[in-house]
């Protein structure tokens, strides 16, 4: 498999792990496993209209991630100025709040709704898909709406929800040559909308996580790296204290149903990625760890689209069952932005 390989099953392994938990969201183990058995949910819902199965807000934000990404490499190329956070993904995560809200927060942000020239005929604005309300979190709207952009210098409120590190993957992939770069670019895109450390982090953690998996390294040494550079920012304590707790019961003869309950819900950006990263060091086949990301109490969705990011980056395409590839909404999309990703990764320094 090649290198842009990975990059396509990582953010289709996050696509297909929230469609998989989207569908069980809001409902606690014993309700998911009275409807599907007690090995709980085990496969994609399709949609009977759309015929495909549905994501949500995760895997929204997620491409606009990745769009945002090009955009301010593009941009900056050009300029020779500019962060990725403050010149494409704020300008792409506004496009977003577009599709769930159909307004701007200013109207002299209407000129990002029209073509920008990062964009080819896979304009992110042209899929009407992305225009379905699927649950968006409070936080990020609210963030979106207040007309000013977060940084981890002036937050723009203390949340931690696992809003920010549940979009953050196309970070760890386009910055794979450069992990403390991802980090700190991964969390800077995280507190656009996200204002306590948790809350940003954890998303810096994943990201370096999703690099050093695409730069070859083992799960375990790419923990390792995400540990080391977590630990060089302050206030890192929480997410290092998640991130040793889900290596640890990884390695234990605990009960995966018994762990997860201890790492927590996955409703903060901490637990999602503890869940998250437990489950793909748990178990090494794609679609059993994918069932035990979501079987659980909380955020389902979200962890397994975190759990589906670390799976693919670090086994690949052929990892990832093709019917839930062909099944999954948007991957024509997907698949079109991780090969932009790729292609502008390999021509950046």
């Amino acid at each position: 498999m090649s290198k842009k390989d990975f990059f396509i099953a990582s953010l289709l392994g996050g696509a297909v792990g929230d469609a998989l938990g989207y569908t069980v969201e809001f409902m606690k183990l014993d309700e998911i496993k009275a409807k599907y058995g007690e090995e709980g949910i085990a496969d994609l819902e399709v949609n009977p209209y759309s015929g495909h199965a549905l994501i949500s807000d995760d895997t929204q934000m997620t491409l606009f991630t990745a769009d945002g990404m090009i955009w301010a490499y593009e941009r900056m190329r050009d300029r020779g100025i500019g962060s990725y956070a403050g010149s494409g993904v704020y300008q792409s995560y506004l496009r977003w709040l577009y599709t769930q809200t159909k307004r701007m927060p200013d109207e002299h942000y209407d000129w990002l709704l029209d073509p920008q020239p990062h964009e080819g005929k896979h304009r992110i604005l042209n899929y009407r898909e992305l225009f379905s309300a699927r649950a968006p979190g409070n936080t990020c709207l609210s963030a979106l709406e207040s007309n000013k952009m977060g940084t981890i210098e002036k937050p723009i409120n203390n949340s931690k929800g696992c809003g920010g590190v549940m979009r953050v993957a196309p970070v760890g992939l386009f910055l794979h040559k450069n992990p403390e770069q991802a980090f700190r670019v991964a969390a800077e895109v995280a507190a656009i909308t996200h204002g306590h450390p948790s809350g940003y982090l954890a998303s810096g953690a994943l990201a370096v996580i999703i690099a050093e998996l695409i730069n070859g390294k083992s799960m375990a040494n790419s923990v390792e790296q995400g540990i080391v550079i977590l630990k060089s920012y302050p206030h890192h304590e929480e997410t290092l204290h998640a991130l040793e707790a889900s290596v640890g019961f990884a390695g234990s003869e605990k009960q995966p149903e018994d762990a997860i309950g201890e790492l927590g819900e996955g409703w903060i950006a901490e637990e999602a990625l503890a869940i998250g990263l437990y489950c793909a060091l748990k178990e090494p086949d794609f679609k059993k760890a994918l069932m035990m990301a979501v079987n659980h109490d909380g955020d389902s969705d979200s962890t397994g689209a975190i759990c589906g990011n670390i799976m693919g980056a670090h086994n690949g395409l052929e990892a990832v069952p093709q019917e839930w590839t062909e099944q999954v909404e948007l991957k024509e999309l997907i698949v079109e932005l991780s090969n932009r990703l790729y292609d502008l990764a390999a021509e950046a320094r």
